[in-house]
């Protein structure tokens, strides 16, 4: 997988999750700040206009309803801030809006039944401030989900972190191989040994963003580079994958793999000095599979091994292993859960399917089906791990 150079970012995808639809809208919306009744909009729904400032934070819910109802969110204070609508009591979140600028109205939409429900101003530089308490006394809310903070995610972190330096092990020991064959001449034991060390440096996928520049150097690839794949900044697997399935002699692939084997040692020699970032755990887990719909099931990481599928395959195996230490807080906040592991199942079965022993079908060897296939099973994984990335998103509840 490829992360190297790609957008970061911090989901908020209630909508995905089915909690809330969250929908942003271009510009500002010029609408009445008072207290006011919903009123129905060209879209049939209820609407009501409510504030997010210190001192009158969620004012203008003066009638509530309960159904499914639009809040336009309009900060009247003089910075940014987020804004969750929140059961006072558990603090269980039913919907939020992330970096509101000043002076900007955005939408919030949600299904609200019976209960009592507060919105919470988040300022950018300020103590979170709560709103007065709504309570409706009739029909059936959407769900909610108890907001995760940066401490709840420490454990998980570090956890997962204890088990990417054990998979460096493993990335130092077969990387070693790899490049003993290319010493010795081997090229068919070489191009034997490259799949092996390529895939266990893929599995540690939630981690590419603490291994910064050495990622690069490990598993970058020629993309903007000015000499392409015979750049001399092309390096690490994929520079000894485009040699070995090229036609490169041993003593042309010698200095990449030593360079290779260096790299990757001082990466792993390093690693106890590193602190994974806790709160990019969830959202890792739903990028690791994004990143592979979009480089490996395009085959824009093939530069010559055909092994597309297997790096997929082991992509799968990465959001697995950080989805096995995330699991204690999404048991109790995500109720599709099952069906989640239902669906890593149904990709493993699928992908499971291109491999013939050590070998793998090539993407340019699937047929169209079978690519339709893949493309839907991996495109409603992504779909469904991006609720991951939003329930693990963490919240400032102070």
């Amino acid at each position: 997988m490829v992360l190297s150079g790609l957008r970061r970012r911090s989901p908020r995808l209630w909508g995905v999750l089915g909690l809330t639809l969250v929908c942003l809208v271009a510009g500002v919306l010029v609408l009445s700040h008072g207290s006011r009744p919903a009123g129905a909009a060209s879209d049939g729904l209820p609407h009501t206009t409510v504030e997010v400032s210190a001192g009158r934070c969620g004012h203008g819910w003066d009638h509530p309803v309960s159904g499914l109802q639009v809040f336009e969110v309009h900060n009247t204070s003089d910075g940014p801030a987020e804004v969750y609508l929140e059961d006072p009591k558990s603090q269980s979140v039913y919907g939020e809006l992330e970096d509101i600028g000043p002076g900007t109205t955005r939408p919030l939409t949600v299904r609200l039944g019976k209960g009592a429900y507060a919105f919470k101003c988040v300022p950018d530089d300020a103590d979170a401030v709560t709103g007065p308490t709504v309570r409706i006394t009739a029909g059936r809310s959407g769900p909610a989900a108890a907001p995760v903070t940066e401490h709840d995610l420490i454990p998980p972190a570090l956890a997962y972190q204890k088990w990417v330096g054990s998979g460096l092990d493993d990335v130092v020991r077969l990387t070693s191989r790899l490049r003993e064959a290319i010493g010795r001449g081997d090229l068919a034991g070489a191009r034997a040994a490259w799949l092996p060390a390529h895939l266990e440096y893929e599995r540690l996928g939630a981690a590419y963003d603490a291994f910064g520049d050495a990622d690069g150097e490990i598993n970058g690839t020629d993309a903007g580079l000015p000499g392409g794949v015979h750049d001399n900044d092309f390096t690490g697997f994929h520079r000894i994958e485009y040699g070995l399935w090229h036609g490169q002699s041993a003593a042309e692939l010698g200095a990449p793999a030593a360079a290779l084997l260096k790299a990757v040692t001082a990466l792993h020699d390093s690693w106890t000095q590193t602190r994974m970032d806790p709160a990019q755990l969830g959202l890792r887990a739903h990028e690791i599979l994004e990143n592979t719909v979009q480089f490996e099931l395009t085959g824009r990481t093939d530069y010559g091994s055909g092994s597309n599928l297997a790096t997929a395959r082991a992509n799968l195996d990465g959001t697995r292993d950080v989805l096995s230490r995330l699991r204690p807080l999404l048991a109790t906040r995500y109720g599709d859960l099952p069906r989640l592991e239902k669906e890593l199942a149904t990709a493993q079965d699928t992908l499971d399917g291109f491999r013939h022993g050590d070998e793998w079908t090539p993407l340019a060897h699937v047929s169209r089906p079978q690519r339709e296939t893949v493309d839907a099973v991996l495109d409603d994984l992504v779909e469904r791990l991006a609720s991951v990335a939003t329930l693990c998103d963490p919240r400032r509840t102070v």
